[in-house]
């Protein structure tokens, strides 16, 4: 673990290290928390034995809007981070996180809300023979997000400054294998800044222009492997496929109306699997695996990225399998005007169904 955590922190921040003699009006912050794991589920509360404790170190990249889009957001900072949690119980284990965050500013900059998202590793997964009271992570690689808000005051003395705040960290593999409970830890933090740079240059103010575009029209493919809550039924892969169109609001939002069409493997095992071991349920043997259906969404743009969120609703719901409704949420990447990559998390309410990586385009 120790070696692992070492080769991340050259990994991450080593480069900007040897950048430091010049101008790069970044800062580096270090946070140490200490909270509760929330009782989400009741599956996990056997794991629930103490209080989690870890550290955040991020490196940040101020903007002083040189592009538009910086402007729009008040100027945020966008950057780097390295976790540690030791979530203070043996069959859980510890994870190393590393993660690309935002921090977005309000009350004259004096309150941080960061957005992180990432890879997480787990040093002690699910395993039926060894660890198999582990019921919240199934793997050892988890999808992970943090949310930290904090009062901030940079320095206070030279380039030092103080935070202090709350944050959530949320860790799940979203059922990429069984099982999944997942972890969600709500902990208080304090910490230090300290900025590269002695002091910062002024803001850019410039008139922004409305944007106006007509009605968009969207085609994606996503894919991805995911498996039923039944631990050891196996993985399998699903496709989605989608047409939907949008339109522009503003620089900043746009909505979005469509339909999405799903193959999910899993679910031709589960209809099997329901069948043989609960023929009391009554489940039709010969029923579709396949889903479709309809949903609203918004889009945030951020520069070249932007985030995603939609609600939908089976219109074919052939099996039932956690309800008709259903939300995604995720990220976008535009590759020039048309196209776009994106992963999203697809789940019914808090439960998460699957993690799908998409390409598409925006005609």
């Amino acid at each position: 673990m120790k070696q692992i955590f070492i080769f991340l922190l050259i990994l991450v921040f080593g480069p900007t290290v040897q950048a430091q003699e010049k101008s790069s009006f970044s800062y580096f912050d270090f946070n140490y928390f200490r909270g509760n794991i929330a009782l989400h589920n009741k599956n996990i509360l056997h794991l629930i034995v103490g209080h989690p404790e870890g550290f955040i170190l991020g490196w940040n990249k101020k903007t002083f809007g040189d592009e538009a889009w910086q402007q729009g957001y008040n100027y945020p900072d966008y950057g780097v981070s390295l976790s540690y949690q030791n979530l203070k119980n043996k069959t859980l284990g510890n994870n190393v996180g590393i993660y690309a965050h935002y921090n977005f500013y309000f009350l004259r900059r004096h309150l941080m809300l960061r957005v992180g998202q990432g890879l997480a590793y787990n040093s002690n997964p699910y395993d039926k023979y060894n660890n198999y009271k582990n019921t919240a992570f199934g793997t050892t690689i988890l999808s992970s997000t943090y949310f930290m808000l904090n009062y901030k005051k940079e320095r206070v003395f030279d380039k030092f400054g103080v935070q202090a705040g709350a944050t959530l960290i949320h860790y799940s593999n979203a059922n990429v294998k069984a099982p999944n409970a997942s972890i969600n830890s709500i902990v208080f933090n304090v910490g230090l800044t300290y900025n590269l740079d002695q002091e910062d240059p002024e803001y850019n103010y410039v008139e922004q222009h409305k944007v106006t575009e007509p009605i968009k029209y969207n085609i994606a493919f996503r894919a991805g492997i995911n498996e039923s809550d039944i631990i050891g039924m196996g993985q399998f892969p699903f496709y989605v496929v989608s047409a939907y169109a949008d339109k522009r609001l503003s620089r900043k939002s746009a909505v979005q109306f469509g339909g999405d069409f799903f193959f999910s493997k899993f679910l031709n095992e589960l209809i099997a699997y329901n069948v043989a071991a609960f023929p009391e349920r009554g489940t039709d043997p010969d029923a579709d695996y396949k889903r479709a259906g309809l949903f609203l969404g918004h889009e945030l743009f951020i520069n070249k990225m932007s985030v995603i969120t939609q609600l939908g609703y089976y219109v074919y719901y052939p099996f039932d399998f956690e309800g008709r409704t259903y939300m995604r949420l995720g990220l976008k990447r535009y590759f020039g005007e048309k196209w776009f990559g994106a992963v999203t998390l697809k789940s019914h309410g808090a439960k998460a169904e699957c993690v799908e990586f998409g390409i598409g385009v925006r005609l």
